[in-house]
């Protein structure tokens, strides 16, 4: 399958999903307390590199993915999903609450292809979970791309698959994903950003102890204060060098 074709059966796919996503809550009732970590760490993660007040690309912002925290520091956002009835969904969530303000403008944009912008057009691309699972396409050419349209001293910040936390946590899986997605080690982000020609920052793993035993961490999530202190020894634990491969994602940041 050819690019465009592959790109296509995607859009088609997150359409048929994002049907209603506007209309429910921002997080399902199901959703366990490890995604509750990952969720924390990605927007702490994201808070450490995005200033106040910046011009923000923002790929695959799904119904409202980091908008709302985007906007809460003041940051101007051009919101992309790959998905038109995802970004529809999108605007029904955000467009009643403060936050829209901060909304620049909504496209539709295949996240590996940002041709479209200028040089230098934005301070931040954050592109959580997108473009670069892509193996459709080169992930080196891809980065270089949202490195192209940052600012000289601009970030991208991103996320991707983590091929040995997948592993980790699911021992009967290979790790190598779903047909379609490319998973990393961590030595395969450093070498990626080197490829693109930028310079890594900082990196985390998504979750570390988290990614683990459900039912003891839905315990510590009942209890505030317990939920606070894990949380702040676990995002110091997801920092460690050696701890970038645990989780199911891995996060980095990366400049020109």
């Amino acid at each position: 399958m050819d690019h465009s074709a592959a790109v296509g059966a995607v859009r088609k796919l997150l359409d048929r999903h994002a049907v209603g996503l506007g209309e429910r809550g921002r997080r399902c009732p199901r959703a366990d307390a490890a995604e509750r970590v990952s969720r924390e760490i990605h927007r702490r993660f994201l808070r450490r590199f995005v200033d106040r007040g910046d011009r923000v690309l923002e790929i695959g912002a799904g119904v409202d993915r980091f908008t709302t925290e985007l906007a809460a520091r003041g940051c101007r956002v051009v919101v992309t999903d790959s998905s038109s009835a995802r970004l529809a969904a999108h605007e029904r969530r955000v467009r009643a609450t403060p936050a829209e303000r901060a909304v620049l403008r909504r496209e539709v944009l295949d996240g590996t292809d940002v041709s479209r912008y200028a040089d230098g057009e934005f301070d931040a691309v954050l592109a959580y979970g997108g473009p670069l699972a892509a193996a459709h396409r080169g992930a080196a050419t891809v980065l270089r791309g949202l490195l192209r349209v940052v600012a000289p001293d601009g970030v991208v910040v991103a996320s991707v698959p983590s091929q040995l936390g997948a592993w980790r946590h699911g021992p009967h899986l290979d790790g190598d994903g779903r047909p379609g997605e490319r998973r990393y080690r961590w030595s395969d982000v450093v070498a990626l950003v080197e490829e693109a020609g930028g310079r890594l920052v900082d990196g985390s793993a998504s979750n570390w102890a988290s990614a683990g035993e459900p039912e003891w961490l839905a315990d510590v999530a009942a209890d505030r204060d317990r939920w606070r202190r894990f949380l702040e020894r676990e995002v110091a634990a997801c920092a460690e060098p050696g701890a970038r491969d645990g989780g199911p994602r891995i996060l980095f940041a990366a400049r020109n």
